[in-house]
C-alpha cells in the first residue's frame, strides 16, 4: 500500500487532509482512492478499482487504509473495542472465482437465477465475478459452449 499527501486545509485548531492511496493485491488487482482524514475519521471521496470492488469490499476499504493513513499524517486511529477487530490475513480485491468446469457451472447458475428474477443476467454475472462486461460475456459464452446454458440463437 502506498499513501502520499494531496493537500491539507487548516481551520483553527483542526485540519482536514486529503491523501492519494494505492493498494496493489497479489492477484494483480489494484485500487486507487482519494481519502480524507478529518478529526478521528476517514472518508473516501473517489475510488477506482480494477477489477471492480464488491459492495462488501468497498465498505471495508476505509478499514483497510485507516492505519496507514493515520500513520502518514502522524495521528493515531481510534482503538476498536476488544473482540470486534477482524482477523488479519491476506486480502483480495474480490473473491477468487473458480476456473474450469466448476466456474462455468456457477456462471450458468448466476445467469439463470437472474433471468428468473427478471434482472439483467450479464450484470448479475458481472457482480458475482467482479469482471468487466466483456469478460463476463466471454464467461457466459464459455458456459454456453460447455452445455450449461441453451444456445443463444436457434440453428436452422
Amino acid at each position: 500500500m502506498s499513501v502520499w499527501p494531496a493537500w491539507e486545509v487548516r481551520e483553527g485548531d483542526g485540519a482536514t487532509a486529503w491523501f492519494h492511496v494505492r493498494l496493489v493485491f497479489p492477484d494483480g488487482a489494484r485500487v486507487d482512492a482519494l481519502a480524507v482524514v478529518a478529526g478521528q475519521g476517514v472518508s473516501l471521496e473517489d475510488v477506482r478499482a480494477v477489477p471492480a470492488l464488491s459492495l462488501d469490499d468497498l465498505g471495508a476499504l476505509a478499514d483497510w487504509i485507516e492505519g496507514p493513513l493515520f500513520a502518514a499524517c502522524g495521528r493515531e486511529p481510534e482503538v476498536e473495542p476488544e473482540g470486534e477487530a477482524e482477523e488479519a490475513g491476506p486480502r483480495r480485491a474480490r473473491p477468487a472465482w473458480p476456473r474450469g468446469v466448476e466456474g462455468r457451472w456457477l456462471i450458468a447458475q448466476e445467469y439463470r437465477a437472474a433471468q428468473e428474477d427478471g434482472v439483467d443476467p450479464v450484470l448479475a454475472v458481472m457482480c458475482a465475478t467482479g469482471h468487466s462486461r466483456r469478460k463476463s460475456l466471454r464467461l457466459i459464452s464459455q458456459a454456453r459452449d460447455a452445455g450449461f446454458l441453451t444456445p443463444r440463437h436457434a440453428r436452422r
